[in-house]
């Protein structure tokens, strides 16, 4: 008998430090990036959470005061979507033939956004989507998301959904993914080198552990792309030595899961640069679906159940008064009239 066919896939976890706080230079490593993946053989590569232009680790390391002089340099280079150094990104997909999932630092307007976008192939967006709630002290930089940011793409290659950073510990956003029947997830992560020995939440192992567990709780692939602290970027934001502690150079643990949650792919030291890649094979979700699906088989409906609002918050609504046209006004002037006589 004839069996469906699954897509296999080659894919690929960047690790790697952006050009820090230089959009364009960020932009340039991106397309040589996406240039080594396609001649890897790779037909999907993900990138870091705010790739580009960097994550802000300033908000981390002193006062807000201290950190304002970061600021306008950190609005000045975050992405705008739609723009000539965004399009230079679609392009570099669709001449290089290779999905893009690519973290950034979305400007719209006045305020920032975690944001990510998948580009097909082709270099079409198919997908844009912020964090929904920013960790911490990313609120002091960054504006949230809302319902419609959790989204899972159906495409030509797999049911395809993204996340940043500590959403991967937020339960019910978890779950809203999983209903969609996502079958490749790209966890976009900063480095893990802040406060090493201070704060064991913040490192590789909870955080590696938290890609790994959604892959087999969601019965999925999970691509997590992860950025490294450069010795540039150290000696920018780390000016005495209270700084130089909490923040390392280093940082870079990019993995890639199986959907029973076994790591795949050949791993790189913290600090070294390149593509963590894994050949995936979509036929074998079904093998870990089969033991458990927490949206389906595998759920108690009658005992829990997740109320999912996926509608767009808008922050200003237009609303026009409706004018009468003549052939309305004709056809309710005689009642007036009537009513007038009687």
């Amino acid at each position: 008998m004839p069996t469906k066919s699954h897509p296999r896939l080659r894919v690929a976890a960047v690790q790697a430090a952006p050009v820090f706080l230089d959009l364009d230079g960020t932009i340039d490593k991106t397309i040589d990036l996406i240039a080594q993946a396609a001649r890897d053989k790779v037909q999907l590569i993900a990138f870091p959470e705010t790739w580009a232009p960097g994550y802000p680790w300033w908000i981390w390391l002193d006062s807000p005061a201290w950190g304002m002089q970061y600021v306008q340099r950190y609005h000045d280079n975050s992405l705008v979507i739609g723009s000539p150094e965004f399009d230079r990104i679609r392009e570099a997909a669709r001449k290089h033939r290779v999905w893009v999932s690519l973290g950034f630092s979305e400007k719209a307007a006045g305020s920032l956004y975690i944001a990510q976008a998948l580009i097909d192939d082709q270099g079409n967006v198919l997908q844009t989507r912020r964090k929904l709630k920013p960790t911490h002290v990313e609120r002091t930089v960054f504006g949230e998301g809302d319902g419609s940011d959790l989204a899972v793409i159906e495409t030509s290659i797999g049911n395809i959904g993204s996340l940043s950073c500590w959403e991967h510990l937020q339960p019910l956003s978890k779950y809203a993914m999983y209903s969609q029947n996502e079958q490749i997830h790209c966890a976009a992560w900063p480095s893990f080198s802040l406060y090493r020995g201070g704060a064991y939440a913040l490192g590789a192992e909870v955080n590696n552990a938290a890609s790994q567990v959604y892959a087999a709780e969601g019965q999925c692939f999970v691509v997590a792309p992860c950025a490294i602290v450069s010795k540039a970027m150290h000696e920018m934001l780390c000016t005495d030595p209270g700084k130089q502690q909490l923040l390392l150079v280093g940082g870079g643990f990019a993995r890639i899961y199986g959907p029973d949650g076994s790591p795949l792919g050949t791993n790189l030291p913290e600090d070294q640069e390149g593509l963590v890649v894994a050949d995936i094979d979509l036929g074998m979700i079904s093998l870990a679906k089969a033991a458990g699906d927490p949206a389906g088989h595998y759920s108690r409906p009658d005992v829990t159940r997740l109320l999912f609002n996926k509608t767009r918050r808008e922050p200003v609504v237009v609303q026009r008064s409706v004018e009468l046209e003549p052939a309305a006004f004709e056809a309710v002037a005689p009642n007036a009239e009537a009513a007038a006589s009687a």
